[in-house]
């Protein structure tokens, strides 16, 4: 037998307990969630991560009236292949440290910056994210929310209407329409496949409105006068607010996968436009003799997509009362001397009224 003494499970709970509380002691719930999202390691990389990407895409070749800084200008233009094969100017270490050069992405057989045309294919995706995002999200809150909200039949028929898109492939419907509208205008594309990616984030609203219209504070609005509208958007909403966010967020994430598939098939965004996927589809045959070609609008793709998907695990983790902080030992050292300074206080006072009595 070991000599050691083994924590008492109750008592690890309740000094954990006593130090999640003291932490958020007279906060909102707003700051709470921001506390916690930005302790995650995760999310805070992700985040500046992304927001760096967003930066230089938009402010590099200029975007609509920001004007832009790098000197090769816009992306159609072409020009003579500054080094044999149309190698990348970017130096990180040698003779005179880090330089970006005049191409720091390289070029391909035509002379083409390559920087100049990636941060426009970042430019295009992005924008094709959000907006297939936001979309996405409208049309998945509203009949998630009034399906779960009036239930009986209305919440058949919707969540009937949601089955068939599921059953519907997203990359052969999206095929067909980027068929249609790839050609025509980025955004156009993107509101049309905004419109059939909603159908999980519907479901997952729906269960929540299911288990929040059975809660006390829905029967006292309903008690007080308030419609069915007031107590969905007033008073349901903000307590699905988390669930709504976090995934959201990784609608995003597959939303710029889908338009990277789609334009790498060729039927996303075609020529004289430009996106991430498309200069993949374009300089597929180059990875063998010049990878660059092929690295850089992959390397953004990846690093868009994990971003988004560790500011979602953030979110989660923030939103959810659930999910406890491991608390570090030096807090659990300080929390178990006060809890003894209190025992010891206690204890100096019953032996004080004792020995009075």
């Amino acid at each position: 037998m070991s000599n050691i003494e083994q924590p008492i499970p109750e008592e690890g709970d309740r000094l954990e307990n006593a130090i999640e509380l003291k932490e958020v002691e007279g906060l909102s719930q707003g700051q709470i969630v921001f506390r916690r999202f930005v302790r995650h390691k995760g999310a805070m990389v992700g985040l500046v991560v992304l927001l760096g990407i967003v930066v230089v895409a938009t402010t590099s070749i200029g975007w609509g009236p920001i004007p832009g800084w790098w000197k090769g200008g816009g992306f159609g233009g072409s020009g003579p292949v500054e080094l044999p094969g149309g190698r990348p100017t970017l130096r990180v270490f040698g003779e005179g440290g880090f330089s970006l050069g005049n191409f720091p992405f390289g070029q391909d057989e035509l002379g083409r910056d390559m920087f100049a045309l990636t941060m426009r294919g970042t430019q295009q995706s992005l924008m094709m994210m959000v907006v297939i995002g936001l979309i996405a999200t409208i049309i998945g809150v509203l009949i998630g929310a009034v399906a779960g909200f009036l239930r009986g039949w209305i919440d058949n028929l919707l969540m009937r209407f949601t089955d068939v898109f599921i059953v519907l492939p997203t990359i052969v419907i999206g095929a067909v329409l980027g068929k249609i509208f790839g050609s025509v205008n980025a955004i156009i594309l993107a509101v049309t496949l905004g419109l059939i990616s909603w159908t999980g984030l519907a479901r997952l609203v729906r269960g929540d409105f299911l288990a929040l219209r059975e809660r006390e504070f829905v029967d006292a609005a309903r008690v007080a006068g308030a419609s069915n509208l007031r107590i969905m958007f007033k008073h349901m909403m903000p307590n699905a607010m988390g669930v709504i966010i976090v995934n959201t967020t990784l609608l995003m994430s597959a939303a710029i996968l889908l338009e990277t598939a789609l334009s790498y098939l060729g039927f996303g965004i075609r020529r004289p436009d430009i996106s991430l996927g498309l200069l993949i589809n374009e300089y597929q045959t180059a990875f063998a003799t010049r990878p660059w070609l092929f690295w850089w609008p992959g390397l953004i793709i990846v690093a868009i997509a994990l971003c988004i998907n560790f500011i979602g695990d953030g979110l989660r983790d923030a939103f959810d009362p659930r999910q406890r902080r491991i608390p570090t030992a030096r807090a659990l050292r300080r929390t178990e001397k006060a809890a003894a300074k209190r025992e010891a206080r206690a204890s100096s006072v019953g032996t004080v009224d004792g020995g009075g009595g």
